[in-house]
C-alpha cells in the first residue's frame, strides 16, 4: 500500500500542523553532511566515518575543505548556483570525494540556511537517463485514452525500477485514494481498484509528496542513522523534508511490514502543482536501486505528470469549449435584451446545459423557478438559508448536500449533490444545479472506519493489520463535479454579475436622465397646476353662463374638464412611440381653447415625432396655446393661428406658428417659466433651434427639429361609414363594486353608476375593505383604481377572476399601467372617465 512518510516524533493525530521538522535520522547506504552558510560543518551523520575515514568529532565545527576534496568542494559549490525555489534539489553523479577513492553520487539542497549534502556510492550502471525516459515518454504518448495511458505507464515504471508492483495511486477530494493501475509480478496479490482512506496517508504526508517528488525505503529492517547533533543551539532540529536518503516513521515500516513489503519506492504524480497521485511501488525483498535510476523515476514521474495534465487540459478545454460557446449565446441574450435576473427562468434548459444537471433551481429576490429533478419549493428555501451562509464571492458544489445540511438527507433520490452560483450580493439570489443520487459499491483495503487503533504509545498510532477487502455501498451522494464544471460555473457567476452590473449602470444612467427629466417637469407641474387652476376656475365661470338647469350645468363642466385630461394625457397615450404633429396641434387646440378650436389653421404633411421631440414640443405648443388664448389671438373674437411645417434643404422639419387679428402684443415684462419653456426645450432637448418675436400685430415664432427626430407619417386609413342606425347604449343592472381610496371619485363613480342602471354601488378604499365586500356579496362587476395609495388593486383582481366576475382597471397612469400577465386581457379605463367610456369598457 502506498502510504506516506510518517515523522517519527511527530503527533500523528494532529496531522495538520505546518511547517514540517523532520528530526535527523538516514538511511544507511548513504551519508549525509549539512555545512553552513560559510561552509562550515554543523551536522553529520553517524555512518559518515565509514566512507570519510574521520570521526564526527572530528569533523564538526571545521571547513568543508577540510572534509573532503578541494575539487569536489569546488564542483558542490558550482551545482549549488543552480538551485532555484525553496524545494529544489540538484543531484551530482560520480564525485570523487577523497582523493584517490570512491565515487560517490550528492544530492544537494537547502534545508533553512544550511546546505545539506547527502551521498551515496555510485553503481556502475552508465544509465543515461535523459535517453531512458524519452523512450519510455515516446511510449506513452501512443496511447490514446486514459486507462491505457495509466497502465502503460505503470508497466513503463516497473521496467525502469525493477520492483515487484507498481500501482498508480489516485487521489480523491477527500483525501482517501484509489488503485486505478497496476504492474505486478504473478503470484502476488492485486490491488487494483482498491480504495485507502485519507488515514492511511495523511495530510501532512500528502503535503511531503508535493514537496520531494521521491522516496525510498531500500530495506523495512534497516535502522535508521542518527545526524548529529539532533539540535542546533536554538533547540531547531534539521528539516530533511527534502532529503533523499531520510529515514520514516516507526508506524509506516510496521504499516508495510504488515503488508508484506521489505522495499519501497514512491515517485509523486501532480497536477498544477498539487498533488493529483503516486507511483507506489513495493517489492518483497529489500532493494535499492542508484541515484542516477532513481532520477530517471523522478523525472518520468514528472514527464507523466505533463501527459497527464495534457490529456486532461483537452478534454476539459472542448468541454469547456462548448460550455462557452452555449455561455456566450446566453449572456448575449441576457445583456442585448436587457433582461433582469428574473429573466433568467426563461433559459433555464440552455443553463442546464452549460453545467450537466438532472435539476435546476432559481431564488430571486424570494421568487423561486424549478425545474427538473429538484427538491420541493420548501425544501428550496430551507437550502437557500443554507446558502447563505457561504461565501458570497464563489460558487459552491458539494456532491452530498445530506452530509453539509441535514434536511437534505430527505430528497437524496431528486437531489443529492448540488452546484450553487450566487449571481448578487445584496439580496442573495442563487442559480443551483442539482444531481441525483448515484449508488456505487467502494471496496475498501480493510474497513475504512477503523483504519487504525491506540497503540502501546499513547496518543501516537498503530497502524492496522488487516488489509482484507471490505465492500461499502455508498448512498447519497451525487457524481461530483469536476473542476471544469466548477471553471464554467464560476465563469458564468461572473458574467452573471457583468451583465447585472451593465444593466444596472445603464439603469443608472437613465435614472440620471429621469430625474434631469424629473427636474424639468416638477417645475412644469408647479407652472402647470397653476394654470389649469386658473382654467378650470375660467371654465366653471364661464360655463355658468347660458346654462340651464344644475344638470345641464355640470354636463357642460364635465365635458370641458374630460377634454382637458385627454390633452394632457396625449403625452403619454404614444407608449413612447413616435406621435403625429397635427394630432399633438388638434388636441391641444380642442382641449383648451374650446370652440375657438377651428381658428387653428394647420398647413402642412402630417409627420410623426420620436418620444423625445414629441413630449418635449408638445410642452411648447401648450404654452403657445394657453398663452395665445390668454394673451394673444386667441382671446379676442376675431383672431387666428397659423400653424406650418415642412422639411428645408436640410431635412430639417420647420415649424411656423403666426398669429394675427388679435390685440396688439407687447413683449413681456418678466421671463417666467413659459417663456423659458419655449425659447429654451427644443435647443437644449432636441438640439434644435427656437425663436420668437413679438410683434405688433401677434406673436411669431419658428422652430427646427433635427431630422433624426422626425419620420413620415404613413398615409391616413380611410374613415369607416357611419352605422346606419345606432345601437341603443347598454344599461348597467345588479351591484357594482367601486374601489377607489379617493372618496371624491368614489362618490363621482357612484353617481354615474347609478345614472347607467346599477341597481347598488359598493364603495371601498381598501383591498381588504374590498375582499370582505366580495365575500360578504360578490358585485356583478367592479371598477378597481390601480393605486391605492401604499397598494394596488391587483389582489382584487385576482379574487374576482377566480369568481368569473366582469371588471375593469381605471388609473391616471394612462398607457404606462402593465396588467400583469396572469389576469390577461383587461380593459382599462382612464380618469377622470365618463358614462361613456365606463359603457365601452363593460362592452
Amino acid at each position: 500500500m502506498p502510504a506516506g512518510p510518517h515523522v517519527p516524533t511527530v503527533d500523528l493525530t494532529s496531522c495538520d500542523r505546518e511547517p514540517i521538522h523532520v528530526l535527523g535520522a538516514v538511511q544507511p547506504f548513504g551519508f549525509l553532511m549539512a555545512v553552513s552558510p560559510d561552509w562550515i560543518v554543523t551536522r553529520v551523520s553517524d555512518n559518515a566515518p565509514d566512507w570519510l575515514g574521520r570521526s564526527v568529532a572530528s569533523m564538526l565545527g571545521t571547513p568543508l575543505l577540510s572534509v573532503i576534496d578541494g575539487e569536489a568542494v569546488h564542483l558542490l559549490r558550482g551545482h549549488l548556483q543552480t538551485l532555484r525555489g525553496p524545494d529544489a534539489v540538484d543531484r551530482v553523479f560520480g564525485v570523487r570525494l577523497l582523493p584517490g577513492g570512491a565515487l560517490f553520487d550528492v544530492a544537494l539542497h537547502m534545508s533553512g540556511a544550511s546546505v545539506v549534502i547527502e551521498a551515496e556510492p555510485s553503481a556502475p550502471e552508465h544509465l543515461s537517463a535523459g535517453n531512458l525516459v524519452r523512450n519510455m515518454v515516446s511510449r506513452l504518448r501512443q496511447t490514446k485514452d486514459f486507462e491505457p495511458l495509466c497502465r502503460e505507464a505503470t508497466r513503463q515504471m516497473r521496467a525502469l525500477i525493477g520492483f515487484d508492483r507498481v500501482m498508480l495511486y489516485r487521489f480523491a477530494a477527500d483525501g482517501s485514494g484509489a488503485v486505478i493501475a497496476e504492474s505486478v509480478r504473478s503470484g502476488l496479490d492485486r490491488y487494483l481498484g482498491l480504495h485507502y482512506p485519507a488515514s492511511d496517508i495523511p495530510k501532512q504526508a500528502r503535503a511531503l509528496y508535493e514537496r520531494s517528488w521521491l522516496r525510498i525505503i531500500a530495506d523495512v529492517e534497516s535502522p535508521g542513522i542518527p545526524v548529529r547533533p539532533a539540535r542546533d543551539p536554538d533547540g531547531e532540529p534539521l528539516d530533511l523534508s527534502l532529503s533523499t536518503l531520510r529515514a520514516v516513521s516507526p508506524i509506516h515500516l510496521e504499516y508495510l511490514r504488515n503488508m508484506g513489503v521489505a522495499a519501497s519506492l514512491s515517485v509523486s504524480v501532480l497536477r498544477n502543482g498539487r498533488l493529483w497521485g503516486l507511483f507506489a511501488c513495493h517489492h518483497m525483498e529489500p532493494r535499492h536501486i542508484s541515484l542516477e535510476r532513481r532520477t530517471g523515476a523522478e523525472l518520468f514521474g514528472q514527464m507523466f505528470s505533463w501527459i497527464l495534465e495534457s490529456r486532461e487540459r483537452e478534454v476539459e478545454a472542448a468541454q469547456e469549449a462548448r460550455s462557452r460557446a452555449i455561455h456566450n449565446r446566453l449572456m448575449g441574450a441576457l445583456a442585448s435584451g436587457g433582461t433582469s435576473l428574473e429573466g433568467l427562468a426563461e433559459f433555464l434548459d440552455e443553463l442546464a446545459v452549460i453545467v450537466p444537471c438532472d435539476g435546476i433551481g432559481l431564488w430571486v429576490n424570494g421568487e423561486i423557478t424549478l425545474q427538473g429533478a429538484t427538491p420541493t419549493r420548501e425544501e428550496f428555501t430551507g437550502l437557500v438559508r443554507f446558502l447563505n451562509r457561504t461565501a458570497a464571492s464563489r460558487a459552491y458544489a458539494t456532491d452530498e448536500i445530506g452530509r453539509v445540511h441535514e434536511p437534505g438527507r430527505d430528497f437524496t433520490e431528486r437531489a443529492a449533490g448540488m452546484l450553487a452560483v450566487p449571481v448578487s450580493r445584496t439580496p442573495r439570489d442563487f442559480l443551483v444545479f442539482f444531481r441525483r443520487e448515484v449508488s456505487r459499491t467502494v471496496t475498501w483495503a480493510g474497513n475504512p472506519e477503523k483504519p487504525a487503533i491506540p497503540g502501546p504509545n499513547g496518543v501516537r498510532l498503530t497502524p492496522r493489520k488487516s488489509f482484507e477487502a471490505w465492500r461499502e455501498v455508498v448512498h447519497g451522494r451525487s457524481l461530483p463535479f469536476t473542476e471544469v464544471e466548477l471553471r464554467t460555473a464560476e465563469a458564468l457567476r461572473v458574467t452573471l454579475l457583468e451583465v447585472i452590473l451593465r444593466l444596472t449602470d445603464s439603469a443608472e444612467k437613465e435614472r440620471k436622465g429621469a430625474q434631469e427629466r424629473q427636474e424639468l417637469l416638477i417645475a412644469e407641474l408647479n407652472h402647470r397646476v397653476r394654470n389649469i387652476l386658473n382654467l378650470i376656475r375660467g371654465v366653471v365661470t364661464q360655463s355658468r353662463v347660458g346654462s340651464g338647469t344644475a344638470e345641464e350645468f355640470a354636463e357642460v363642466v364635465g365635458a370641458r374638464i374630460q377634454a382637458l385630461a385627454r390633452a394632457h394625457d396625449q403625452i403619454t397615450t404614444t407608449n413612447w412611440g413616435p406621435g403625429s404633429l397635427r394630432d399633438l396641434l388638434l388636441l391641444e387646440a380642442g382641449a383648451y381653447l374650446g370652440a375657438k378650436a377651428d381658428r387653428v389653421v394647420l398647413a402642412g404633411t402630417d409627420v410623426l415625432l420620436e418620444p423625445q421631440a414629441f413630449s418635449t414640443l408638445a410642452l411648447v405648443i401648450h404654452e403657445l396655446m394657453t398663452n395665445s388664448a390668454k394673451y394673444g389671438a386667441l382671446s379676442g373674437l376675431h383672431g387666428r393661428v397659423d400653424v406650418s411645417w415642412a422639411r428645408d434643404a436640410l431635412d430639417y422639419l420647420v415649424i411656423r406658428w403666426c398669429e394675427s387679428g388679435g390685440p396688439p402684443v407687447r413683449a413681456p415684462t418678466r421671463r417666467g417659466f413659459g417663456t423659458t419653456l419655449i425659447e429654451r426645450s427644443i435647443p437644449y432637448e432636441l438640439k434644435g433651434e427656437a425663436e420668437i418675436r413679438y410683434e405688433l400685430s401677434g406673436v411669431e415664432a419658428r422652430f427646427t427639429i433635427p431630422p433624426a427626430l422626425v419620420r413620415a407619417a404613413p398615409p391616413a386609413p380611410p374613415r369607416a361609414p357611419a352605422p346606419a342606425v345606432a345601437p341603443a347604449p347598454a344599461r348597467f343592472e345588479g351591484t357594482v363594486l367601486v374601489v377607489e381610496d379617493n372618496m371624491i371619485i368614489a362618490l363621482e363613480a357612484e353617481e354615474v353608476l347609478i345614472a347607467l342602471g346599477a341597481e347598488a354601488v359598493d364603495l371601498a378604499g381598501t383591498t381588504r375593505e374590498a375582499l370582505r365586500l366580495i365575500e360578504a356579496a360578490p358585485p356583478d362587476r367592479a371598477i378597481l383604481d390601480v393605486n391605492l395609495g401604499s397598494e394596488t388593486s391587483v389582489t382584487v383582481a385576482r379574487r374576482l377572476t377566480e369568481l368569473g366576475i366582469p371588471y375593469v382597471f381605471a388609473t391616471g397612469y394612462g398607457e404606462s399601467f402593465r396588467i400583469p400577465p396572469d389576469l390577461g386581457a383587461v380593459p382599462v379605463v382612464r380618469k377622470p372617465y365618463d358614462a361613456e367610456a365606463l359603457r365601452a369598457a363593460f362592452g
